[in-house]
C-alpha cells in the first residue's frame, strides 16, 4: 500500500508540473553585428555601392549608410572593401536525395538518410547557400532541426514528397512487385496517387506535413524507369485538382516536366513554376512569358559534372536527350523575358553537391555575372515568396536592404567582375551569416 501511495504521489507531481505555467525566461539582449567599409551588391543593381556600413540587429538588417556608430556590445567587422552580398539560393534542391547514392537511397533506413541529409545541409550552408527550395523528399525533420538551431543549414522551403501517377516519376517499385507501397512512400519521400480524389488527398497530406508549395510530376523523368520522356503524366482534371487544392491553401504548384504537351497542360491547370522544361519549343516558351509562369532552370549539361547513370542504360539515354535541349531553351527563355530561377537538381552524389557554386558559375555561358547573381539572390526570392502565408520565414530574402533578413556573404573580391569566385567558397567567402548568426568568419 505504501508503494502504491508513493506511485500516486509521483504521478500527481508530474501532472501538477505539466499543468503549472512555465515562467518565461528573461529576454536575451539582441545581438548586433556591424560591418564597416563594405562594398555592397544588394541583389538587384549592377553596380556596387562602395564604402558602406551595415548594421545587423537580431536577424535583420537595421541600417545601411556610411559611418554608423557602433552601439554598445556590437561585434564590429571591418570588411576592408570586400563585397557584401545576399546569401545564395537554389530553387531546385533535394535535401534528402543530393548526397546518398541511388542504391543507398533505396535500401537505407530513413534515420540514416536523415543524418546524411543533415550533414549535407550544413555543408551547403558553408558553401554560401542560405536558402533552398526542396522540391521532393521528406526534409521536414532536417528543416525543423535547422530552424530550432540543433544543426546548421540553409532555410528550407519544403514541398514534401513529389506526387506522381502510377508509372510516373515517383514510382520506384520493382517491375515484378506492382501494387504495393514502397519503403520510400511509407516514409513520405515519394508519393504515388491516381485519380482526382487520390491526388487531392496526396496534396492535402503534404500541406498537413508543412509543405510550403506542392511538387507534382507532369511528364517523364530521367532517373525513373517507367516513364519515357514524351509521356504526359496526369490528366488535365487531375493536374487542376492539385493546383486548386494548393490555391485553397494560398500557395502554388511546381511541376516536373520537359515536353510541350506537359508544360502546356500544367500552365492551363494553373501551375506557376515549370521545373526543367528542356524539350520545350519556342511557342511554349512564349506562352510561359505571356502567362507569367516561372522557368525553374538548371544548367544541366552532359559534361564533367553530369549526373551519372549506368552506361548504355535508358536513364543515360534520357539524360542525353534532356541535356541536349538545355542550351536552346535557356536562350529562348532569355529572349522572351521569362521569369527565370536558378537551381541545380543535384542527385545521388556528394561530389556534385560540393560543386554547388561551380554549377552556379556555369551560367556565365548564357548570362552576365550580374544576371547570374541577381537570379541566385533576388529573383529566386521572388519565387519562394509565392508560398504566401505558407512562408515559414516572413521577411525579405535575397537582398541587402534595411529591414531584410540578414543572410549575408562577405566575398574576397568582386563577383560582379569575376563570377568564378562563387565556385571557390572555401577561399572566396570569408564570412557567412544566416538569420543574423555568423557561421563562418575567416577574417584575421
Amino acid at each position: 500500500m505504501k508503494k502504491v501511495t508513493q506511485i500516486m504521489l509521483v504521478w500527481t507531481g508530474l501532472i501538477l508540473a505539466l499543468a503549472t505555467p512555465v515562467i518565461a525566461q528573461e529576454a536575451q539582449p539582441v545581438s548586433r553585428v556591424l560591418f564597416t567599409n563594405a562594398n555592397i551588391f544588394d541583389g538587384q543593381h549592377e553596380k556596387l555601392v562602395t564604402g558602406m556600413d551595415v548594421l545587423v540587429e537580431g536577424n535583420r538588417i537595421s541600417r545601411i549608410t556610411k559611418s554608423i556608430p557602433a552601439p554598445t556590445g556590437t561585434t564590429v567587422i571591418d570588411a576592408k572593401g570586400k563585397t557584401l552580398m545576399p546569401g545564395l539560393s537554389d530553387m531546385h534542391w533535394h535535401v534528402m536525395f543530393n548526397a546518398p547514392s541511388m542504391p543507398v537511397l533505396l535500401t537505407a533506413d530513413i534515420g540514416y538518410l536523415t543524418l546524411v541529409a543533415a550533414q549535407a545541409a550544413q555543408d551547403d550552408l558553408m558553401r554560401g547557400f542560405t536558402t533552398v527550395r526542396d522540391v521532393g523528399g521528406n526534409s521536414f525533420a532536417v528543416k525543423r532541426a535547422i530552424d530550432e538551431g540543433l544543426i546548421a543549414g540553409p532555410r528550407i522551403y519544403p514541398s514534401g514528397p513529389m506526387i506522381s501517377q502510377i508509372s510516373g516519376h515517383s514510382d520506384n517499385r520493382p517491375s515484378n512487385e506492382p501494387g504495393h507501397e514502397t519503403y520510400l512512400e511509407k516514409n513520405h519521400m515519394l508519393a504515388v496517387a491516381d485519380g482526382v480524389p487520390d491526388v487531392i488527398r496526396a496534396v492535402r497530406e503534404n500541406l498537413r506535413m508543412g509543405a510550403t508549395q506542392i511538387k507534382i510530376a507532369a511528364g517523364g523523368g530521367v532517373s525513373s524507369n517507367y516513364d519515357p520522356l514524351d509521356v504526359t503524366e496526369y490528366t488535365f482534371e487531375e493536374m487542376k485538382a492539385a493546383v486548386d487544392v494548393a490555391k485553397t491553401w494560398n500557395t502554388y504548384v511546381a511541376v516536373h516536366v520537359n515536353t510541350d504537351a506537359g508544360v502546356r497542360q500544367a500552365i492551363a491547370a494553373g501551375a506557376m513554376s515549370i521545373e526543367h522544361g528542356f524539350l520545350m519549343n519556342e511557342e511554349t516558351v512564349k506562352l510561359m512569358a505571356e502567362k507569367g509562369v516561372w522557368f525553374s532552370m538548371q544548367p544541366l549539361l552532359n559534361d564533367e559534372d553530369a549526373i551519372s547513370f549506368p552506361p548504355g542504360s535508358e536513364n543515360e539515354r534520357k539524360w542525353i536527350q534532356v541535356t541536349d535541349g538545355t542550351d536552346k531553351v535557356i536562350k529562348l527563355a532569355k529572349k522572351y523575358g521569362v521569369k527565370t530561377a536558378f537551381g541545380t537538381d543535384v542527385l545521388f552524389d556528394p561530389a556534385l553537391g560540393a560543386k554547388h557554386g561551380r554549377l552556379l558559375a556555369k551560367l556565365k555561358r548564357w548570362y552576365t555575372p550580374h544576371e547570374v547573381l541577381k537570379m541566385a539572390t533576388y529573383d529566386n526570392a521572388q519565387l519562394v515568396k509565392l508560398s504566401g502565408p505558407r512562408d515559414p520565414y516572413p521577411g525579405e530574402l535575397g537582398v541587402v536592404k534595411e529591414g531584410a533578413l540578414a543572410d549575408l556573404l562577405l566575398v574576397d573580391g568582386n563577383p560582379l567582375e569575376n563570377l568564378d569566385l562563387v565556385a571557390t567558397p572555401d577561399k572566396s567567402f570569408v564570412l557567412i551569416m544566416k538569420d543574423g548568426k555568423i557561421y563562418k568568419n575567416s577574417l584575421p
